[in-house]
């Protein structure tokens, strides 16, 4: 089996101080502005951007409201007003263009793809609380941890991963040198969905490869991208049982978060949950 170098994991949880997790929902909106007597056509884009971005807003509440069912009346106010004091991130200008409207003259309009973010603070206390980072009727939270505080040379690492509803998960290794290996899905063990609520470890099942500590040591990572629905793709080469990522690291990100948003039921807008984990990792000789 191919021995995979890696460093010391600390073990961590949600939240804590190694450990930068974010939870988020990715949508789709579209903004209008017209430039009238009082705007150039630089504040009229500007303005379309704006609303662009306070509609996705209304769209992830939406969403999170009609895909979780939260029986606590104040644990469903706090998620509501931390996504409603949330941070918008466009990851894709999809569409826009200046036309003429018969009463307002020229208009601006743009679709956009975006991540809605939600408050960190209220998000954070909410995570706190083991008990509803389980509970599958809040947004969806991944817990990532391994099984010993630290790892010597040659000691075999696991990675252990829980979700509190069901997700598609991706989850890579840095090494030192920012080298970029994509634990899962791999080469043997091509299914990337997981259940909530069940503890996955890696690597099992039909992996080909273990995890074991060796020089050169040095601050690494372990990154965990997770959604409602599969993630996009990213540059892959198979390198024995295990893939290397071909892509930029700076794209990673980015690339992953294009996922295909479809319209749900009943109208509702496209969207979906996306989690990201980064867990910093360590090694002793």
């Amino acid at each position: 089996m191919l021995r995979i170098i890696l460093a010391v994991i600390w073990i961590t949880f949600i939240f804590s101080g190694n450990l930068h997790a974010a939870q988020s929902t990715i949508t789709e909106a579209e903004g209008y502005s017209c430039a009238g007597d009082d705007k150039s056509r630089k504040q009229t884009e500007l303005a379309a951007m704006s609303e662009a971005k306070r509609v996705a807003v209304e769209y992830a509440v939406s969403y999170v409201k009609s895909e979780t069912r939260i029986k606590d009346y104040q644990v469903e106010k706090d998620i509501v007003q931390a996504y409603s004091n949330a941070t918008v991130k466009v990851i894709e200008s999809k569409e826009s263009k200046w036309y003429k409207d018969e009463r307002s003259g020229d208009c601006f309009r743009v679709k956009i793809k975006a991540e809605i973010i939600p408050d960190e603070k209220a998000m954070t206390s909410l995570a706190s609380n083991q008990s509803a980072a389980d509970d599958p009727a809040l947004p969806l939270s991944i817990n990532v941890w391994t099984d010993k505080k630290q790892y010597k040379n040659k000691e075999q690492i696991k990675i252990f991963l829980k979700g509190n509803r069901p997700f598609y998960a991706r989850v890579l290794y840095v090494n030192v040198k920012g080298e970029s290996i994509q634990l899962l899905p791999n080469p043997t063990r091509s299914d990337n969905y997981f259940n909530g609520g069940v503890v996955y470890e890696i690597p099992s099942g039909n992996d080909r490869f273990e995890l074991e500590v060796s020089p050169p040591f040095g601050e690494e990572k372990i990154l965990v991208y997770a959604s409602s629905t599969e993630l996009g793709n990213i540059n892959i080469q198979a390198a024995g049982s295990v893939y290397e990522v071909k892509t930029d690291s700076k794209d990673v990100g980015v690339k992953t978060r294009g996922i295909q948003l479809k319209e749900k039921a009943g109208g509702t807008k496209p969207a979906e949950s996306f989690f990201e984990s980064k867990v910093t990792i360590k090694t002793l000789p």
